[in-house]
């Protein structure tokens, strides 16, 4: 028997309303993780802009005029002061010397601070007395390294002039000689920097997974291997980030080479500029003969020169470090 009853009309269907608005908490919570990192990083941002990039700008903008220390009404001279920069014996002069002392500190600056990390990451007892040790150099006051380091260095009672006497050759006039007075600040620099880069690498290092080594003495690595095939080319980004700061600091170096001035009434480099860093010529330009406007330009010269070496430097330890890998 068939039935007759039919099945009940399907409801017609709704049309969508309107979506129902979020819930303040809901909408605050979507700005807190959209807005929060942002706000997070803003100081930095702040302050880096008012002590770094304005004065950076204004510096920029003061090297166009030709303005005393004490003059209201400055003079537009363009780029005037860049022409007469590059045709001042006295830059390049400074500029030749700036990059002797720093080379002289920074290769081995950083040699003795990757073979310094290398030996503190050895068993050694009291580790932590041996790495303090390392830093004291740094934390201690610059100044009173610098008159410790003039003192040794110096031409007739200096300690290193004795100790040349004593092993049979003749004194050297430290800060009146040109090489030898950058040799001398050089020492300076390394004394102070060294172990603060050792610190940096001895971190990188106990940041490398000790199974890579481990797999290597298996397959009868020595540690001179393992230290060339393992941990060099791990170090690549650490020795890049070293060299870098290494070379911002060793072209801006300033209080290495004032202090171990020691003629009277000559503190620019040296009776003759013989170790006078551009650095030092900037304060002399700006200070003592108050040409803003020129020592702007000289600024914004040495910070053109910073990024370009340090550009370059970046290259070559890249490149190096990762040809060392590829072995």
């Amino acid at each position: 028997m068939v039935s007759t009853r039919q099945s009940p009309a399907p409801a017609p269907a709704r049309e969508p309303g309107p979506a129902p608005r979020p819930a303040w908490r809901d909408r605050l919570t979507r700005w807190d993780v959209k807005a929060s990192p942002y706000l997070y990083i803003a100081p930095f941002f702040v302050v880096f802009a008012v002590v770094g990039l304005f004065p950076l700008l204004y510096t920029g903008y003061l090297s166009l005029f030709d303005r005393d220390l004490l003059d209201d009404s400055p003079t537009f001279v363009g780029l005037g002061n860049y022409a007469d920069l590059l045709a001042d014996a006295q830059f390049w002069n400074a500029l030749v010397n700036t990059l002797s002392i720093f080379l002289l500190s920074t290769v081995p600056q950083i040699t003795v601070a990757v073979g310094l990390a290398a030996l503190l990451n050895t068993r050694l007892r009291l580790p932590t007395a041996w790495r303090v040790s390392v830093l004291l150099p740094y934390v201690a006051s610059l100044v009173a390294l610098g008159i410790i380091f003039a003192n040794l260095f110096g031409p007739q009672y200096g300690l290193v002039n004795g100790v040349l006497e004593t092993l049979g050759l003749d004194r050297v006039d430290w800060q009146a000689d040109r090489f030898s007075s950058h040799v001398a600040i050089a020492v300076m620099v390394n004394w102070r920097w060294t172990g603060y880069n050792a610190l940096i690498v001895l971190a990188a290092m106990q940041a490398i997974p000790k199974d890579l080594h481990e797999a290597a003495t298996v397959d009868g690595a020595g540690p001179l291997r393992r230290f060339t095939s393992i941990t060099l080319p791990l170090l690549r980004p650490t020795l890049i980030f070293v060299v870098i700061t290494s070379t911002i600091g060793g072209l801006q170096v300033f209080t290495e080479p004032k202090l171990f001035d020691a003629m009277p009434g000559s503190n620019n480099g040296g009776a003759v500029n013989q170790f006078q860093t551009v650095t030092l010529y900037m304060y002399q330009s700006a200070f003592e003969t108050q040409h803003l406007g020129y020592a702007s330009a000289i600024a914004w010269v040495l910070f053109l020169v910073v990024i370009v070496i340090a550009l370059v430097n970046f290259l070559l330890t890249r490149r190096i470090a990762g040809t060392g890998g590829e072995r």
